[in-house]
């Protein structure tokens, strides 16, 4: 049991080094919402939604106010929308009519964002995932606060090329209709090989279908905490270092199993997961680059960073799962580059490439993440970029991501502005060689070897 004296160990942690509970994530099945009819079909939605997360925020808040733990952001996450509107959805446009419900429901109850506009299509595409897909860059375009995801590839599956071709040219058009503010649509969909069922963290958020009905899940952040545990044992040994890590990841999760708790309870909605993922924020001091540089690189990107932060994911990961008996999601490091201070310098310093980040994903908890890129990148080249990061989650058995934004207008040595926990980024260079002959091949790449554990 949790008791109010580890709450007030963490005060410190609270006031000064910017430890927050990032989000409350509420999962929510619409299977039971399946109609043939449309109109039907996003009547049940904005009821089941509305009905379910009416008193999220509020909720939220009221934690927050009695324990003094800032609670970020309230989200929902919703099954896969390609699998709810299967019957019901035969254009893109029909889709993208439910991309604006959800937003609506999403708006009524005042949460941050709404994850779950997705498909899963590791082995294949069905015409209602196509139709999805195909719709994203419109549905993105017109809604605020929904976010889209995409699962191509698994390690017991294989990639499916067919859909990374595909998403290559929806990440190019997402970027079109959004150019008008910076290409933000982008910033709102990402790419995935091995998605959990139970991530609260967005863009990449959906209610995976062996979930109940409801469940809540929390995702707890802390960056700035870790770094300054490690200031206090600077210079010593790296047996030393993982304890402090592992010492202050533990802490930090158990502020995050109180407010599972004091959430669950209060809305009678069970606790699912805690996410304990250093997550960063573009505030100074909440900055995975700056541990990083705490351990003794000059900047992220130096040579030594895969295995600094290496050793980062992997001590996080040891004292969340003391911490809580239901440790999930993604938990480790993110290295966004967009929300990370201390990445943007050291793009900026010439320290840190895309091919350095591409490397940086094998040990870390998601991959090549708000990465902001020239306009003119082709669809093909896009297109390659997920296909080298699906491969990583492929051949490790681990989660991977590419959330690539192509910012049109802009090129190397430009800098764009997202705003709030979005941050802003410096355009990185991308390898200007072609890829598109290997691209337009047809199919899946197999599974590795070692998936076949049956």
């Amino acid at each position: 049991m949790i008791n109010i004296s580890e709450v007030s160990e963490t005060n410190m942690m609270i006031e000064k080094e910017n430890l927050d509970v990032r989000t409350i994530t509420m999962g929510i099945s619409l299977l039971d919402c399946i109609d043939t009819d449309l109109a039907r079909l996003k009547k049940n939605i904005y009821e089941k939604i509305y009905e379910s997360a009416k008193d999220l925020v509020k909720t939220g808040n009221d934690i927050s106010g009695e324990y003094g733990i800032p609670i970020v952001n309230k989200r929902i996450s919703v099954t896969p929308i390609s699998l709810v509107g299967a019957s019901a959805c035969h254009y893109t446009s029909d889709y993208v009519e439910i991309a604006r419900i959800l937003d609506k429901a999403a708006r009524d109850v005042g949460v941050n964002f709404l994850g779950g506009y997705s498909a899963l299509v590791s082995k294949g595409m069905t015409p209602s995932d196509k139709l999805l897909i195909e719709s994203i860059p419109d549905a993105l375009a017109c809604t605020e606060l929904v976010c889209s995801s995409v699962n191509v590839g698994s390690t017991r599956t294989g990639i499916d090329m067919d859909a990374v071709r595909l998403m290559g040219r929806i990440v190019r058009r997402t970027a079109e209709k959004t150019a008008d503010r910076d290409s933000l649509g982008c910033a709102k969909l990402v790419v995935f090989c091995n998605a959990p069922d139970d991530n609260p963290f967005m863009a990449g958020a959906f209610h995976g279908v062996t979930e109940a009905d409801r469940i809540l899940n929390i995702g707890v952040s802390g960056p700035g905490v870790v770094k300054k545990a490690l200031e206090s044992v600077h210079g010593s040994s790296f047996e030393v270092l993982c304890e402090t890590v592992k010492k202050t990841a533990f802490k930090v999760t158990r502020v995050g199993q109180l407010v599972a708790r004091e959430a669950s309870e209060r809305l009678h909605v069970p606790f699912g997961i805690i996410d304990l993922s250093l997550a960063p924020t573009p505030a100074i001091g909440d900055s995975v680059a700056d541990i990083l540089c705490e351990m003794g690189l000059e900047h992220a990107g130096a040579p030594g960073t895969t295995a600094a932060l290496a050793l980062l994911n992997d001590q996080v990961k040891k004292g969340g799962v003391m911490a809580s008996s239901y440790v999930g999601g993604l938990s480790g490091a993110f290295i966004p580059v967009s929300e990370d201070q201390g990445m943007i310098d050291a793009v900026t310093a010439g320290a840190l490439t895309l091919e350095k980040l591409e490397a940086m994903t094998c040990v870390c908890s998601v991959g090549l993440d708000m990465i902001a890129v020239p306009g003119r990148t082709s669809a093909a080249t896009i297109s390659g970029i997920i296909a080298d990061e699906m491969a990583i989650g492929m051949i490790n058995g681990k989660t991977t991501a590419v959330r690539l934004i192509p910012v049109i207008g802009k090129d190397v040595g430009d800098t764009v502005e997202f705003g709030g926990l979005l941050g802003h980024a410096p355009v990185m260079p991308v390898n200007p060689f072609s890829c598109e002959e290997f691209i337009t091949r047809k199919g899946r790449i197999p599974a590795p070897i070692h998936s076949f554990k049956n």
